[in-house]
């Protein structure tokens, strides 16, 4: 039932790990760096809450979920194939949003699919199953490029791309194709009780408007432990962005002291980097299955404060790391975060929904995943310029000959204050706690942003004291039963 999850983990995997390194490559800005991972949270937020309905109102020969698993599937892996084969910045951009947008075609479903099949006490073992494919699948797809490169493949293409990426990218793709069809494949899926009755409820009106009529029900009538998740997401998504755009660059300046991205030290640092996020992974391969024993003694809310916490001082520790090996200390933490991030917030919500509407709602949590992802991308590019003094020059409002132009310039004038706001943000606030620690040195930059993550996974944890588990009493994880 989550095996597919280690294909998915493939496609997210080699993108974290990859995409700032591939952006610069092609001649990208650091500060431009939160715009241009921004298709991930978008597509998210357009994707996630209309596959969720879609797939509760659909039945067909491969069942509920399984033909969105497969569609997203294929579209995903032909991205891969492509990504590393850019020649411009732009077809990277472009291709991201594609192979996101297909990402989630195939991984919203899966959320959904364990609420569908398994019964209440095996949920907690059924979702961190998927925190233990993901485990295995991102530290494969993680420590790629440099297992490659150890092997003896080297050399780059003329985009500067090394071939190492290409040729993990490739790999990537197939195992993200085969892992979903395995599931596909060798999973069934329980039909509606009464299929005519469902087929004539999901007839009625347009497709487009139940869609959207269910989603804004489910919005309006959201259950109070999932407005209490969406504080706790908020902060733990809007921190993780700054580990992926961040990191690997950090780890290439801070350790390795690489100077630009055409030195040599610069490809060891990053690929020393997707090692890092190997270790990460790998160590929420490790715990996953210690998480359900431990959640039934201290409570899933107390495991899930407890693994937040250790994954932000993990990122935080960063500062102190004298060598690439110490990195692996705080990346421990961190993959203890990522082994109850994956899991936890969906028990203790899986338990608070009706199974009828486990879809619907899954898809708008996934909202409370991608706006503060959003947000970081929009504001922290500003932020970032703020901190080096390149404000933007504000200009008085200028009305065109016509009315595109004029709402042309009515834009340019709302983004360039907008901007603004946020460069005045780091260069005020932000940027005296950044010489207090660093002085001038900008080249430190990257490293701070990884150290806010840190905080704001701190702020998470703090957060999970409100939650309500209403479903927390008597819960026991359990390898077999089902509906």
């Amino acid at each position: 039932m989550s095996f597919g999850f280690l294909g998915i983990q493939f496609g997210w995997g080699l993108q974290m790990a990859n995409m700032s390194p591939i952006y610069k490559y092609l001649g990208a800005d650091e500060a431009n760096l939160p715009y241009l991972w921004l298709a991930g949270p978008l597509t998210g937020l357009l994707v996630q809450p209309i596959v969720g309905a879609m797939s509760d109102r659909t039945w067909t020969r491969l069942g509920r979920r399984r033909p969105f698993f497969l569609v997203g599937a294929i579209i995903a892996s032909i991205c891969l194939v492509l990504m590393p084969n850019s020649s411009a910045l732009w077809m990277a951009a472009g291709l991201l949003w594609i192979m996101d947008a297909s990402i989630n075609i195939t991984m919203e479903p899966f959320r959904a699919f364990v609420g569908d099949k398994l019964a209440e006490e095996q949920r907690t073992l059924g979702f961190v199953m998927q925190s233990f494919f993901i485990g295995i699948g991102s530290t494969l797809a993680n420590a790629l490029p440099y297992i490659l490169t150890w092997v003896g493949v080297v050399g780059i293409m003329q985009s500067g791309i090394p071939y190492s990426t290409l040729i993990a990218f490739i790999v990537g793709a197939a195992a993200f194709l085969g892992a979903v069809l395995w599931t596909v494949y060798t999973t069934d899926e329980f039909p509606p009780d009464d299929i005519e009755a469902f087929r004539k409820k999901n007839a009625e009106g347009s497709i487009v408007g139940n869609i959207f009529k269910e989603i804004s029900e489910a919005v309006r009538d959201m259950p109070t432990t999932m407005k209490q998740l969406a504080v706790v997401q908020f902060f733990t998504w809007f921190a993780l962005p700054f580990m992926w755009q961040f990191y690997g660059i950090t780890v290439a300046r801070h350790v390795f002291g690489a100077a630009d991205e055409s030195s040599a030290a610069f490809k060891e640092g990053t690929e020393w980097g997707g090692v890092c996020f190997a270790v990460y992974n790998f160590v929420c391969f490790l715990v996953a299955f210690g998480i359900p024993p431990l959640a039934n003694k201290i409570g899933r809310k107390g495991v899930h404060i407890v693994c937040l916490t250790l994954g932000g001082l993990g990122l935080i520790s960063t500062y102190f790391a004298a060598n690439p090996y110490f990195l692996w200390v705080g990346m421990a933490g961190v993959g203890i975060a990522w082994a109850s991030i994956l899991s936890m917030p969906y028990v203790i919500l899986a338990g608070a929904i009706k199974p009828e509407r486990m879809g619907v709602y899954m898809g708008v949590f996934n909202l409370f995943i991608v706006i503060p992802q959003s947000l970081q991308g929009i504001i922290f590019g500003p932020i970032l310029r703020g901190f080096s003094g390149k404000t933007t020059e504000l200009r008085p409002l200028e009305i065109g000959d016509g009315f595109v132009s004029t709402l042309y310039n009515v834009w340019i004038f709302l983004f360039t204050h907008f901007n603004w706001v946020f460069e005045q943000i780091g260069l005020i606030l932000l940027s005296p706690i950044y010489q207090s620690i660093f002085g001038d040195d900008l080249s430190k930059v990257s490293l701070f942003a990884v150290m806010l993550g840190g905080v704001s996974l701190v702020v998470a944890a703090l957060c999970v004291v409100i939650v309500k588990d209403v479903a927390a009493t008597g819960v026991k994880a359990t390898a077999t039963g089902g509906h």
